[in-house]
């Protein structure tokens, strides 16, 4: 069965097309199912949309969440539409996110740190006058948000654990073996899958997220895994899906996972 559970639209602000161009992409592409899961909007901010080319506005957020019902009942039958959100990570503002998504039938959400000390991870500049002490403790900090969000317990999901590396691929290799072995074994006890994301391809670090290295660590803790694209235009939908499967097998996943009304679904690797 072939799933896709992370993909964007026009609402974000940096991607193109409508929901409904990705789910007919997603069957174009021979899937069964397609996770809508853009990114949340900033319910913190007393701004409708302070950042209109990084998330929607909240005052759009209910229209995302109609028109993705809107299409799961147009394609019941041909293709499962999946309710899903994209959701920023900041531990201060966790109940208020949380709240802010309890009244709606979200098939699954992600949890993604896309910021640390207040700063893009993708910011390449973060980086400048860093020694590498400096420079660890930057990623053990990272880490340490990713197990705060694991625990936080309302995410099904956790994104692009490695993204840190996108722009800046010397992270990769940056001394921190502590900290991830600790955050695979807490992502484990609390039962959250991570997903392979393959927009990695489309940074400086031109691969996936996790490397095949975090793979093989988490199968070790027994994480789950999932699959995302993280499609920002509908050609990407179910990208390199088939390249996953067989790199899973040969790292030696028996299996993976999407979700539905939150419940795990488990899809065997064969």
């Amino acid at each position: 069965m072939k799933f896709d559970l992370h993909t964007h639209h026009f609402r974000c602000g940096h991607a193109d097309g409508d929901i409904e161009q990705y789910v007919l992409a997603g069957k174009e592409a021979g899937l069964a199912a397609i996770g809508i899961s853009d990114h949340s909007p900033y319910f913190a901010s007393e701004h409708d949309q302070p950042q209109p080319g990084i998330a929607m506005a909240k005052s759009d957020f209910d229209n995302y969440i109609q028109e993705v019902l809107r299409l799961k009942a147009k394609y019941e039958g041909t293709i499962d539409v999946l309710l899903g959100i994209e959701s920023d990570f900041y531990p201060e503002h966790a109940e208020l996110y949380r709240r802010m998504y309890e009244p709606y039938p979200f098939d699954y959400i992600i949890g993604s740190v896309h910021q640390t000390r207040g700063v893009s991870i993708f910011n390449r500049n973060r980086w400048k006058n860093l020694n590498e002490k400096k420079q660890i403790q930057e990623k053990i900090h990272y880490y340490d948000l990713i197990r705060q969000s694991a625990r936080a317990g309302f995410f099904q999901v956790l994104g692009h654990i490695d993204a840190m590396k996108g722009y800046y691929p010397a992270f990769a290799d940056l001394p921190a073996s502590e900290a991830i072995d600790e955050t695979m074994r807490t992502i484990a006890e609390c039962e959250v899958a991570i997903e392979i994301n393959t927009s990695g391809k489309t940074k400086s670090c031109g691969g996936w997220y996790p490397s095949d290295a975090m793979l093989e660590r988490a199968l070790h803790y027994g994480v789950q895994v999932t699959f995302g694209s993280d499609a920002h235009k509908p050609s990407r939908v179910g990208d390199e899906w088939e390249l996953v499967r067989k790199r899973l097998q040969e790292i030696g996943f028996k299996q993976w996972v999407y979700f539905k009304e939150k419940r795990k679904v488990i899809v065997p690797i064969d």
